[in-house]
């Protein structure tokens, strides 16, 4: 296998994640005449206006440079929550609705949560919410910007182009301004509250906390940037999942399931662009960093979809819950308790399309997948 690493020193731009030798050949710019070429009646309004005087059109031969991405680079300036008008945070807000769904604590149904208060069950509640927020806001700022970021920086050669750089810009652009939604969200629970909450009691999410572990432990930079673009990948294809729990819920706080309504919007637009830039960097991998990737996607997913025992654990302390900790204990104890998201149709999807499925030791029984 072809030694991708530098060792010492951060590395130079030649030494990025490099294709196995039998697939390291760059793909020409593309020209004009292959996308008109693709759309004999012309090009579609989206592509003629979406790109500056002189950018190289589609090539079809190119996986990375794929309608579908050129296609969400079009649509953009339409479908980006970004682009939209804010809601009213304070004409949203209903003190007496809940601020996160009880159904889907781990330890909603547990004898020492059900014997609180009504308002210690309310300030958990509330703290679960701010905890989502985090969860969500270091998912964007630890895991997927810095992947779309290396995209861009040329860390892996197997992807480059103009329409996939325009669409990186934007889906960044797209993840600050969630991490601005999610941050005014918890903002307003506080002032509604009157609790501080601060954000900076809880821990990092175990996403992030995971994901700097294994770049951590990995000697080689390839193993680092594969990490990376395996948890990016994951979490950008299985957010809608996460969101999605609060997103319909029709009896929690409206500005909270708003939030995630407008944040889901975006991602299922990001989901696409992710599942190209695994596909095309996972064909031009040798065996050996094949082999490491798909271990990644798996670590990923554990991670992404475990329930945070340590975050809960804080918020034990910080609301002063007698027994918080031995109830939390009881629900570690369970297997059926130990993951807040159980649809994993995203990265199954994914899977199946690179003809990888078999090739993953994951018991999907135990787990949700559409067909």
């Amino acid at each position: 296998m072809t030694d991708l690493n530098h060792d010492a020193a951060e590395p130079s731009d030649s030494e990025a994640v490099k294709p196995g030798a039998a697939n390291s050949a760059s793909v020409e710019p593309a020209t004009t005449d292959s996308a008109e070429a693709e759309f004999p009646t012309g090009l579609p309004e989206e592509l003629r206006s979406s790109m500056p005087p002189g950018v190289p059109r589609h090539d079809p031969n190119d996986p990375v440079e794929s309608a579908v991405i050129r296609r969400l680079v079009g649509n953009w300036h339409r479908r980006a929550t970004v682009k939209r008008t804010e809601p009213n945070l304070e004409e949203l807000f209903e003190p007496d609705r809940p601020d996160y769904p009880e159904r889907i604590l781990p330890f909603h149904d547990h004898p020492t949560y059900q014997a609180l208060s009504p308002e210690k069950r309310s300030e958990i509640l509330s703290w679960a919410w701010i905890a989502y927020n985090r969860h969500t806001v270091m998912a964007e700022q630890k895991v997927a910007n810095p992947a779309f970021a290396l995209v861009m920086e040329g860390e892996y050669p197997a992807l480059h182009g103009e329409a996939l750089n325009l669409s990186l810009a934007q889906a960044m652009v797209d993840e600050q301004y969630h991490t601005l939604m999610h941050l005014n969200a918890s903002a307003l629970t506080r002032r509604r509250r009157g609790h501080s909450m601060p954000d900076a009691a809880l821990p990092l999410s175990h996403t992030a906390r995971e994901h700097q572990r294994l770049r951590d432990e990995a000697p080689e930079r390839w193993q680092r940037s594969l990490t990376t673009l395996a948890f990016a990948t994951v979490s950008e294809i299985s957010i809608n999942a996460f969101l999605d729990l609060l997103a319909d819920d029709p009896d929690i706080q409206p500005i909270n399931s708003s939030t995630a309504k407008l944040h889901n919007r975006d991602e299922y637009c990001h989901a696409s662009i992710s599942a190209v830039l695994a596909e095309t960097v996972h064909q031009q991998l040798d065996a050996k960093q094949r082999r490491y990737f798909l271990d990644m996607l798996l670590a990923g997913l554990d991670a992404f979809v475990a329930t945070d025992y340590s975050t809960w654990h804080r918020v034990m302390d910080l609301t002063g819950v007698a027994g918080g900790h031995r109830m939390l204990a009881d629900c570690q104890a369970e297997s059926g308790r130990s993951r807040l998201v159980r649809d994993y149709t995203g990265l199954h999807t994914l899977l199946r399309q690179m003809d990888v499925v078999d090739d993953v030791q994951f018991d999907w029984s135990k787990s949700h997948v559409s067909a």
